[in-house]
């Protein structure tokens, strides 16, 4: 006699915590003397083609697709996200093409893109400093207007934001990252069934690493550094039942084209595994990744997911 039981489905869901690429004011110093907002700096060309690099290779390489994708409302986010999307609903390409503005053909379908507040740089003195930011705290995001940045056909105008406003000017480093961690979460228990990427700064990509990670330390992020995030999820009687967050790291069995050992010697990153040039020694039982995607070459990188120490987040 067959069994009336439910049947339980069980699957991973996949969360990539992305930072923006190539920011503006840090190539061009005399850029922000004229800026009409100063705060919110686009990206250089060299930003949008390593943005546009890492979409290709999210879709070429990731073993999972990307469904949703979430962005900060800061220019250089959206742009980011712009290009990630392009890369990653490219039908064809130009051979040569280093950015959206080569994709010779588009499927909008692959993945939905919305603005969300909660992903913000955060908003105080340690990120923006006091005399670019707005003296009256109002940052003056056009949402429509960022949102036409999309390309065409992905954005998602019914997705109601974790964040429904931007956090106030002056929020602590403490709040901030209190934030990151909780829209992650939110998003992720907001579609179980989806696999995301979120547009962010770097103290969110950071944050994706030690909130999750028990006695992680980052110090420092690459434009356009990616953490993956994994988790088990299972659905009986139409309850979803979610597992802890887990990471993932490169593994010799991927492709060598993958790593780009030059830069790998450059990495300032605490973990729970030790970093030895372009070696990794990895803590038994833990399973975690930081990559980043390059436009030169197109190489994946195992750089830092961090806060930077260096540079304007």
């Amino acid at each position: 006699m067959a069994s009336s039981e439910p049947e339980t489905t069980a699957y991973d869901q996949n969360i990539v915590v992305m930072r923006h690429g190539d920011r503006m004011d840090n190539f061009d110093p005399m850029w922000i003397k004229t800026a009409e907002k100063p705060w919110d700096p686009p990206l250089v060309e060299n930003g949008l083609a390593r943005a546009f690099k890492a979409g290709r290779i999210f879709r070429t390489l990731l073993p999972f697709r990307i469904h949703r994708v979430f962005v900060s409302p800061f220019l250089r986010c959206v742009q980011t996200a712009s290009e990630v999307v392009a890369g990653l609903c490219a039908v064809d390409v130009d051979a040569n093409g280093k950015s959206s503005k080569d994709v010779i053909k588009f499927d909008p379908s692959k993945v939905k893109v919305s603005i969300e507040y909660g992903l913000c740089e955060m908003l105080n003195k340690e990120a923006i400093r006091f005399d670019v930011a707005p003296k009256d705290g109002n940052f003056r995001f056009d949402v429509p207007q960022l949102e036409s940045m999309l390309p065409s056909g992905t954005l998602d105008p019914s997705v109601e934001r974790v964040y429904k406003e931007l956090p106030q000017w002056e929020e602590t480093v403490t709040g901030s990252r209190n934030r990151y961690e909780q829209v992650i979460k939110a998003l992720a228990d907001k579609y179980p069934s989806e696999n995301l990427l979120l547009v962010t700064h770097g103290e969110g990509v950071g944050v994706s690493i030690s909130g999750f990670l028990e006695h992680t330390t980052v110090v420092e992020v690459e434009y356009c550094a990616y953490s993956e995030l994994r988790r088990s999820i299972s659905s009986k009687n139409g309850l979803i039942t979610a597992g802890n967050f887990e990471f993932r790291l490169w593994s010799k069995s991927d492709p060598p084209s993958c790593i780009d050992e030059n830069i790998v010697k450059k990495i300032n990153l605490i973990m729970p595994w030790v970093l030895q040039g372009a070696r990794r020694k990895r803590v038994p039982g833990q399973a975690s990744r930081a990559a980043c995607a390059h436009a030169d070459g197109g190489n994946l990188c195992v750089p830092c997911c961090a806060p930077c120490l260096r540079h304007a987040f």
